[in-house]
């Protein structure tokens, strides 16, 4: 895993991609290389930094150039070692041993052609000397980055959006339509930028930028027409599916590891791990006593101790007390886009004491509730679903009872209640605003309250652009169009966008078995009906890791990968939260309104409602601000 940046026919393009792959070092410690071109007219430089993790010789250090092609490239394609043998087979000669390599003779051959042939996660940058071309790919389901800035022929592209903002900050301007976005969401979509006239490539496509200014876009794969046509498809093998894909990623010339949450799916991951590598070892957090009981959480690490000790395999714990109001603003630095998901401080503490331990690469569980209907929101959604068919005066009466009890009595949270309420904000409502709803953090009327007048006007547009997505599908049933959307929208906006940058500021990389195009395939093969009945969920999933794990683990409650914000909030963040976010600079430059900002933190001071997701993303999203003005980007 590694950081890419660059510059397509840009004066200063040299020294700027000197800037920016320097500013990637965290991504690569292991080396750095710049590449320069300059001849009839174009202009090309291409950076690189390096985390070796297969062939960890010079022979693979980047950009890599051969035979008029030079490549820089920040992913792992696990597939390599067969496509290599059919390149050899055709008559390719090989210097190194590395994937880069075969990335660079398979576009030779194919051109992008060959991108339908990878499995992996991939972003990079090719240049061909050729016809003078830069292309910029990015891998089919987007668990890799990649940021450009295209502007009067010009490119400049980068794995992090830190690249750019600290190097030409002065020349961008803060997106509001974003700003909106994330308010809305606590994270920005894939299909935005936090920054204007800034684009993130999207999944499963390239773009090629010519001499003579002009740009061509193609798309390779697209996961609502894999899933449309899997969902036609009779029921896969998921288990041999599942354990393949784990095979697959366990590719590399470093030690790999595993986190551990005890879950099921870090739990299927680390068992058919552990089936290939005995010698495998396993990363799991652990919490405060006192943060758990406020936050109403469990105590995953007692699940992941008994997968460890039946698997009879090492198990690190790392207790997560961090000075939480000093990490917050890196946390913020680190994710690039206003992101207010405290699952990425977890995971760069996890990732930093694999690190200090000797590992360089961890398996995740991510993806599968995505897939295979694992979150609560998906058995919410469904129980709205029939909840609305209950008669209305009996509905009118549930309101009003469940308005009145507390969501924290003392120092001790109220889960249930936490969950009615939440329950109550969307079970009205129909299918698609229900879902929505079900993990956004407003509606539509406190979205428009609590934005400034500027801002207002993005609401719909926003809103609008969740429907679009969610609606642009064949699926033919309730539970398998929330998984699309999902794989969609959260799982690259969100999951694997803070799990990259969280991963690659501590210096790591994170694997994703379940988010493999074969898998994906796979899981849209099963209707909604053999992924969530009976208010369970991951039933598929359930079924298929029988053969692997005992069912105290198959069958556990779901708990999520979070944090004790609610904890957090209430005393270390407290200060922060009254000195930085009430008086602070989205309130003064009129982004904000300061009545709903002040009700959200009485509320949650109070105890009357829970409010600290809210809270947490909205302090997030003013360290945010304050550091992008810092760099010179305009608001």
């Amino acid at each position: 895993m590694c950081g890419i940046a660059g510059c397509y026919q840009r004066g200063d393009g040299v020294a700027l991609t000197r800037a920016m792959t320097a500013r990637l070092a965290h991504r690569g410690p292991d080396g750095s290389g710049v590449w320069e071109y300059e001849r009839d007219g174009v202009r090309v430089a291409l950076g690189h930094r390096r985390l070796s993790v297969i062939d960890l010789s010079p022979a693979a250090a980047q950009p890599f150039s051969k035979n008029g092609l030079t490549l820089t490239y920040n992913g792992e394609l696990y597939n390599y070692a067969a496509l290599r043998r059919e390149l050899a087979a055709r008559g390719v000669t090989f210097r190194s041993a590395s994937d880069t390599e075969v990335v660079l003779e398979a576009w030779r051959r194919w051109g992008p052609d060959c991108l339908s042939r990878f499995r992996g996660m991939f972003a990079f940058a090719m240049f061909d000397e050729r016809t003078g071309s830069l292309f910029l790919v990015r891998d089919q389901l987007g668990i890799k980055p990649l940021y450009y800035r295209a502007r009067a022929g010009t490119v400049v592209f980068a794995s992090e959006l830190k690249a750019l903002t600290s190097t030409i900050g002065s020349e961008l301007q803060i997106d509001r339509a974003s700003i909106v976005a994330s308010v809305l969401y606590y994270w920005v979509p894939d299909q935005r930028c936090a920054i204007a006239g800034v684009e993130k490539l999207q999944p499963g496509t390239w773009a090629e930028f010519r001499p003579d200014g002009s740009k061509r876009v193609g798309c390779y794969w697209s996961v609502a027409e894999v899933a449309a046509e899997a969902a036609e498809s009779e029921p896969a093998d998921l288990g041999a599916v599942v354990e393949e894909s784990v095979a697959a990623h366990l590719v590399a010339d470093v030690p790999v590891s595993t986190f551990l949450s005890g879950g099921l799916d870090s739990s299927v991951i680390t068992a058919l791990a552990h089936k290939r590598h005995a010698g495998i070892e396993a990363y799991t957090i652990a919490f405060r006593p006192e943060d758990q009981k406020y936050e109403a959480m469990p105590d995953d690490a007692v699940y992941a101790r008994k997968v460890a000790a039946d698997l009879g395999m090492p198990l690190h714990e790392i207790e997560i007390n961090p000075d939480v109001a000093a990490m917050l603003p890196r946390v913020v630095e680190a994710l690039d886009e206003p992101t207010g998901d405290p699952a990425a401080l977890n995971t760069i503490l996890i990732c930093e004491a694999a690190r200090d331990a000797g590992a360089k690469v961890l398996l995740s569980g991510m993806g599968a509730d995505e897939l295979f209907g694992g979150y609560r929101k998906h058995v919410a959604c469904v129980a709205a679903a029939r909840y609305r068919r209950v008669p209305r005066p009996v509905r009118r009466m549930v309101r009003p009872a469940v308005d009145r009890l507390p969501v924290a009595v003392g120092n001790r949270g109220i889960r249930s209640t936490r969950w009615a309420k939440r329950f109550l904000t969307f079970a009205e409502l129909s299918e698609e605003p229900a879902f929505r709803r079900s993990y956004t953090l407003y509606d539509s009327g406190g979205l428009e309250r609590l934005v400034g007048p500027d801002l207002r006007g993005h609401v719909a547009d926003v809103i609008d652009e969740h429907r679009g997505v969610y609606e642009d599908s064949r699926l033919p049933d309730h539970v398998s169009r929330m998984c699309l959307a999902d794989t969609r929208l959260f799982l690259p906006g969100l999951n694997l966008a803070y799990t990259d940058r969280s991963s690659m500021a501590a210096s790591t990389e994170v694997r994703v078995p379940f988010v493999d195009v074969d898998v994906v395939r796979a899981a849209f093969t099963f209707p909604g009906s053999a992924k969530i009945r009976h208010g369970a969920g991951k039933l598929a999933l359930k079924s298929a890791a029988r053969q692997w794990l005992p069912d105290e683990i198959v069958h556990r409650p779901k708990a999520s990968f979070g944090a004790p914000i609610r904890s957090w909030i209430s005393r270390e963040l407290r200060p922060l939260v009254d000195d930085v976010l009430v008086s602070g600079d989205l309130i003064a430059d009129g982004l904000l309104q300061d009545a709903p900002v002040r009700e959200l933190i009485a509320e949650e001071r109070s105890g009357r409602e829970d409010r600290a997701k809210q809270i947490w993303q909205l302090l997030s999203l003013e360290l945010w601000y304050r550091q992008m003005r810092a760099l010179g980007v305009r608001s």
